[in-house]
């Protein structure tokens, strides 16, 4: 988000810190001991939360409403309502980045967990999920201890990271919109009180309020000069439809996210908060969203004063509350609404939408229900705030997640028994590296120095480089440290001066002299070296995959405040590692593709490569999904409920259409609930751990099309589904998956229709693989003999028609 510094906000942002420290009382509305207040009825509890927003919509002056819509909202003293703060941050934790939660009293620190790039590597959604329970938990503590005067949390980035050199990359779940959409239902419900398996709100009440961002297809920060506040993202109906919307769409219906926000960028050529067919047509009327929209930070001004997209900030202010925007992170409603409504660009009912949705969600939040000590989640205290469980769970988390890359014979584990370590390299002992961004200060901190240094007495460090970006490295040095030690640990990679938000980066390579110092390093060793990358963003780090005396890697991502012990745990063998990478790691070669094409298809005429694994046809370092352990797995499908799908018995219209290479095909919205539920199959899955080590073990499982003939259009394989499971060393596990072919076999048109076509389909897991054929329509009644059969005859009668159209073409049937 931009952060911005006007002379209303620095006052704003000093009046609030004066709240904070004479008073511990949690701001709140409807105060039953105020007899001022007490008759109103938008604070009697026995009416609907939409009758009590429509009267308090009513009192209000103009001049109260219009800076009500903004993100400091001032408090309405006639009618007892506090001021309010909607911009909090809790992407991995509650964090002090936006101006809604100030950790300077009785809490100072929150949990902080990992990065969410590493967090989604563990593939877990119930992980997912507990780390949302916590950050809610502790976000509604903050504010029950008065440190706090907002409780809506622009979280969870879920654009897809579509492009490796994005500097915001580390902020999201990965490549996959599959699991983007299920890592915002999972950490929506998780922070906002919500049962796992959804639809536990009492009321509509929340825990704390979830935002998913930012809406839609923002995914360029600064990148060769091109920025976010001026880019125009040219994207197509198809990659709209199934690459940058499902993970909003999942958000929205399948989360309840009680917020969603408007990214910075235009998509062909309208920005997205002053886009009605997306606010309100998409996200709104077809998604039935029922929250509120926030803009991104300053988002509405550069309508008007960067895109130059308005004549005038009347204009501007018009175009995004008419879209249906309700909530401006800046100033700028509060400064041009009042002149737009005079000069008749905005009716005030424009604005009395916008209040509604604003004051619903305070009141679902519970700050217009009295005093919060005595209603639901008021007895959540300062206790709960960086508790055993929850820092216990940040390392569970970083373990889990901890992604192992190679291990050449079995270099990993390390034996706790070695008698020397030598530890080297710039984010060895920076405990504020491993936490990334959009953090608080943390319960803890252990560098992973510290942490090696528990299991080695006779432990010696050498920095390496003089920073990340290693503009001078002290090479010699290190070589030296290296040779006296039995065995070598380097902690390499970037931090937030090479990847950040408005930073994107240039080059795929490792920064400045890095690789030298690895590679001198690891050729001086004693025994083949331990190479850690610490970073969000994917590393051309091919000359380490191939070199022998580099004998492991670990991807540690930004592992957060317990970061340092998971890692040390990790090479110590006492947790075998499970994670798989959530994103493709691409050449350096990679560069040459310019980061403002948004088209996630390939064009093998001008070279184009595609995007991620779904379409990505180039070379990789590591593919999505690519993971070791310190056990093999083997994976054997025990059981497929289904073995073909016919198009005709799912339409609802009992018909389906035909592409212009004559492939039958059916739309999805075609398709009834009823036919969608009916056509779901299961597949059972066999996994053996063939090690010596338990472990948890992340199980995907893709659906892969038949390509021949189809083209480019189509994804080269797609994620149905995934699951983290516990395995016993020398035994078998069963995982269940159901496939709903609604879901796992559409794929979008160049009309970004979502069909499911005919043809064969291919689930797959590891090196197994079952066909699933897709046909128009059921064809057991035109023979009696069995399916394997009808498809030999049908490959005949192909062949046999072929030949007949020759013969008639050249004239030759006669002489048969």
């Amino acid at each position: 988000m931009r952060l911005y510094c006007s002379i209303q906000l620095i006052l704003c942002l000093n009046l609030t810190i004066i709240i904070f420290t004479e008073s511990a009382q949690p701001p709140f509305a409807c105060d039953s001991s105020n007899p001022a207040t007490k008759s109103y009825p938008f604070c009697n509890l026995t009416l609907p939360i939409s009758t009590r927003v429509n009267d308090l919509v009513s009192r209000l002056t103009l001049d109260e409403k219009i800076p009500q819509l903004v993100n400091a909202a001032p408090a309405i003293p006639r009618l007892g309502i506090p001021a309010y703060e909607w911009w909090s941050e809790a992407l991995h934790g509650v964090s002090n980045s936006g101006f809604g939660i100030l950790l300077n009293g009785t809490i100072k620190s929150t949990t902080s967990f990992p990065q969410v790039i590493l967090t989604a590597a563990s593939f877990d959604a119930r992980l997912w999920y507990r780390i949302g329970q916590a950050i809610g938990l502790e976000a509604r503590a903050v504010y029950n201890q008065g440190q706090a005067n907002g409780m809506t949390f622009w979280a969870p980035n879920i654009n897809v990271f579509r492009d490796p050199r994005w500097g915001r990359g580390q902020e999201t779940p990965g490549e996959d919109p599959l699991v983007g959409g299920i890592y915002a239902i999972s950490y929506v419900r998780g922070v906002q009180g919500d049962t796992f398996e959804g639809g536990g709100l009492k009321d509509g009440h929340l825990q704390a309020s979830a935002c998913c961002k930012h809406f839609t297809a923002y995914d360029l920060d600064h990148w060769n000069g091109v920025g976010r506040f001026s880019f125009d993202a040219k994207v197509t109906k198809q990659d709209l439809a199934d690459t940058y919307q499902p993970p909003f769409q999942s958000c929205i219906q399948n989360a309840q996210a009680s917020g969603i926000m408007c990214a910075y960028n235009r998509v062909n050529g309208v920005p997205n908060c002053a886009d009605k067919n997306l606010l309100t047509n998409i996200a709104r009327k077809q998604w039935s969203f029922q929250g509120y929209i926030a803009s991104d930070c300053d988002a509405v001004s550069i309508i008007y004063e960067v895109q130059n997209y308005t004549k005038t900030p009347e204009d501007a202010v018009s175009e995004v509350l008419k879209a249906g925007m309700d909530l401006n992170c800046g100033s700028y409603l509060n400064n041009h609404t009042k002149s737009a409504i005079q000069k008749k660009k905005l009716l005030e009912s424009d604005i009395d939408r916008a209040l509604s949705n604003l004051f619903t969600m305070r009141m679902r939040l519970g700050l217009f229900n009295g005093d919060p000590s005595s209603l639901p989640y008021g007895s959540i205290g300062p206790n709960q705030v960086c508790s055993k469980a929850h820092q216990d769970l940040a390392l569970e988390a970083a373990k889990t997640g901890t992604v192992l890359l190679k291990n050449s014979d079995k270099l990993l584990p390390l034996k706790q028994t070695i008698s020397s370590l030598a530890v080297i390299g710039p984010n060895a002992n920076s405990s504020r590296t491993l936490i990334g961004n959009y953090a608080g200060p943390p319960c803890k901190s252990i560098e992973p120095l510290k942490a090696l240094e528990n299991y080695v007495n006779n432990t010696q460090y050498h920095k390496g480089c003089d920073s990340v970006n290693c503009t001078t490295a002290s090479v010699s040095e290190a070589v030296e440290v290296a040779k006296k030690a039995d065995y070598v640990v380097l902690f390499m990679g970037l931090d937030q001066t090479e990847e950040r938000e408005d930073f994107d980066r240039v080059d795929l390579a490792l920064p400045g002299q890095q690789q030298d110092l690895i590679t001198a390093v690891a050729k001086a060793a004693k025994k083949p070296v331990v190479l850690v990358m610490i970073c969000g963003g994917p590393v051309d780090i091919s000359f380490a995959k191939s070199d022998p005396k580099i004998g492991a890697i670990l991807w540690g991502g930004y592992p957060g405040e317990s970061g340092g012990i998971a890692l040390a745990e990790v090479i110590f063998g006492d947790h075998n590692p499970g994670g798989k990478l959530p994103m493709t790691w691409y050449p350096k070669e990679f560069n040459n593709t310019p980061m403002t094409d948004m088209r996630m298809r390939p064009d093998p005429s001008s070279g184009y490569p595609g995007r991620t694994y779904r379409f990505y046809t180039g070379p990789t370092v590591f593919p999505f999904g690519y993971g070791l352990s310190y056990s093999n797995y083997t994976y054997r499908f025990k059981n497929v409920t289904q073995d073909k799908l016919f198009l005709s018995q799912i339409s609802s219209k009992g018909a389906t259409l035909k592409t212009s290479d004559s492939v039958h095909y059916t739309p999805v919205d075609d398709i009834e609930t009823e036919a969608c539920k009916n056509a779901k199959f299961s597949a059972t899955l066999e996994v053996e751990n063939h090690g010596e080590m338990d472990g948890k073990h992340v199980v995907l499982l893709f659906v892969k099309r038949n390509q021949s003939g189809d083209g480019n259009d189509k994804p080269l394989t797609q994620l149905a589904g995934f699951e983290s499971v516990k395995t016993i060393a020398g035994e078998r596990v069963e995982v269940d998956f159901d496939i709903s072919p609604c879901e796992h076999f559409r794929t979008a048109n160049e009309d970004g229709l979502m069909v499911i076509e005919e043809g064969s389909y291919y689930i797959t897991v590891g090196d197994q693989q079952y066909l699933i054929s897709v046909f128009d329509r059921d064809v057991s009644n035109v023979t009696s003999t069995s399916y394997a059969e009808f498809s030999s005859h049908y490959t005949y009668f192909n062949y046999l028609a072929i030949i007949v159209v020759f013969l008639v073409s050249f004239d030759l049937l006669s002489y048969f």
